[in-house]
């Protein structure tokens, strides 16, 4: 009988705080392992230094982006972005309907609703920005230089929000601990932004390199990615949205052999590659949440997208190697920023807006933007008077917000022996089923694992031993004693 080895299953489920409901645990084919006993060291060797994230625990995010939720429709991004009474107005990625998750949607909503609060306000009226991140900055520049008194209302002491660049001595350049990728190149400037302000990019596309549990690199067939196409076909048909795992499991696509062959991973681990490997990290999400209408893979296939997941019409996708925060300092440049202020309340009627302060005290302004995250609007801290309009609240509630952290690990010198930039295993049931080799981008031996939905989800409960060893030994199949090639079968 197979057996599956859960590293950490001790520690509980974790839901996100005022968020959300605890995650049911979703169904996955089986994957083809054995086994190692959770007390054997791993073989690979401790890091020098690691950093980490635990973005759905981060009171200020409550996830790292947004994704189409089951009976979520992207008319509800854009009924979140609509001013209530021209005095309250909304950005951040969250309300982008085209750019949902990325950097360039949440600059984008930031420059579409400092221009809506210029076609509705007097030159010289003040504005408040809830948020100091890439929308709330971007709209606060716009509506600075046409000549409005703005301020910016900051929760955080730094600026950024879900991006976060660390400079440290301990480490040979600026980490990226939240967004690191700027994504379809030929529909947005930011990639020649960061150029002009000296900050390197490298190309990021490209299928990854896939190991077996024992080490052995092998083809990655489209057995797991037509098993999900014909599932998204199946649900097209079906008179209401539903979840990616029950299309999967409806549609009959998911009933796939468990058998294990040569290579010892079976079609149903090929399954599990595609949901792990490449579904719930472009929503951080898992398959029982994401709808089957709106899909990330659905999407990029309807948008021409090749085989790297990149757009034919715009561009590949780049990593940031030299700091994302630049791009934030000089929009933040001569702009009013109030750091360490959490807003919990906002009225706002003909008159006029206020804004309570966590700490009691109050500010007034003209007009407010409100950039945080859909993730602390779902949480309800903070209180709008009157409430908020139907349209707006429903959104809220029916958009999702996933998780995808991060383990960043500098090594004395690599123990791996690929020069490939991005990893993969299948047939493996670790939380970390992705990552990033730095060597060939920076030449520095440092790593960077992803682990998401779920798994990030319980991982951010655990201490930084606990996040580390899940780790390591979800980096075995790299370890450069083991095999690199598939065995050929007598």
């Amino acid at each position: 009988m197979k057996r599956r080895t859960f590293l950490l299953g001790s520690v509980s489920g974790l839901s996100l705080v005022a968020l959300t409901a605890c995650v049911s645990p979703t169904p996955r084919p089986s994957a083809s392992v054995t086994p190692k006993p959770t007390s054997a060291p791993s073989l690979v060797p401790k890091p020098a230094a690691m950093r980490r994230t635990s973005w759905s625990a981060d009171p200020f995010a409550r996830g790292s982006f947004s994704f189409p939720a089951v009976g979520a429709t992207p008319e509800q991004r854009d009924a979140l972005s609509q001013p209530v009474d021209d005095r309250l107005f909304f950005a951040g990625e969250a309300t982008s309907t085209d750019a949902f998750g990325t950097v360039q949607g949440a600059r984008d909503s930031g420059q579409r609703a400092a221009r809506d609060v210029i076609a509705a306000a007097d030159v010289g009226e003040r504005i408040a920005v809830i948020g100091a991140g890439m929308a709330g900055l971007a709209a606060a520049r716009d509506l600075q230089d046409a000549g409005f008194d703005v301020f910016v209302v900051e929760a955080r002491n730094r600026i950024g929000g879900r991006i976060d660049t660390v400079t440290d001595t301990d480490w040979p350049f600026p980490i990226e601990l939240g967004a690191a990728v700027v994504r379809r190149t030929g529909d947005t400037t930011l990639d020649e932004d960061l150029t002009d302000r000296g900050v390197a990019t490298a190309p990021f596309s490209g299928v990854p390199e896939a190991r077996t549990a024992a080490g052995a690199v092998v083809e990655v067939p489209d057995t797991g990615a037509q098993a999900v196409a014909t599932a998204l076909a199946w649900a097209a048909e079906q008179p209401a949205d539903v979840s990616i795992a029950q299309a999967l499991a409806d549609s009959g696509a998911s009933k796939l052999s468990t058998t294990d062959a040569d290579i010892g991973v079976s079609d149903a681990d090929w399954l599990d590659y595609q949901i792990t490997v490449v579904l719930d990290p472009k929503t951080g999400a898992p398959v029982a949440e994401q709808s089957s209408w709106y899909s990330a893979a659905d999407t990029a296939a309807k948008n021409g997208a090749d085989d790297d997941g990149a757009d034919d019409g715009a561009g590949e996708d780049r990593i940031v190697l030299g700091g994302y925060a630049t791009l934030l300092e000089d929009l933040s440049d001569g702009i009013d920023v109030l750091g360490s202020s959490v807003v919990t309340r906002i009225a706002y009627s003909d008159s006029g807006t206020s804004l309570r302060l966590g700490n009691g005290e109050s500010l007034s302004a003209d007009r407010v933007i409100v950039t945080v995250p859909l993730g602390v609007l779902k949480t309800k801290v903070m209180e709008f008077d009157p409430p908020l309009p139907f349209a707006h609240r429903g959104a809220i509630a029916a958009l999702g917000m996933g998780t995808l952290d991060k383990i960043w690990l500098q090594f004395e010198e690599p123990f791996w022996d690929t020069d490939a930039p991005l990893w993969s295993t299948v047939g493996v049931v670790d939380d970390f089923r992705v990552w990033i080799n730095m060597v060939p981008l920076t030449g520095e031996p440092v790593l960077v694992g992803l682990v998401t939905a779920e798994a990030a989800l319980r991982l951010a409960e655990v201490d930084d031993d606990e996040f580390l060893a899940a780790a390591l030994t979800s980096l075995e199949p790299f370890y450069a004693g083991v095999p690199t090639s598939t065995p050929t079968p007598e």
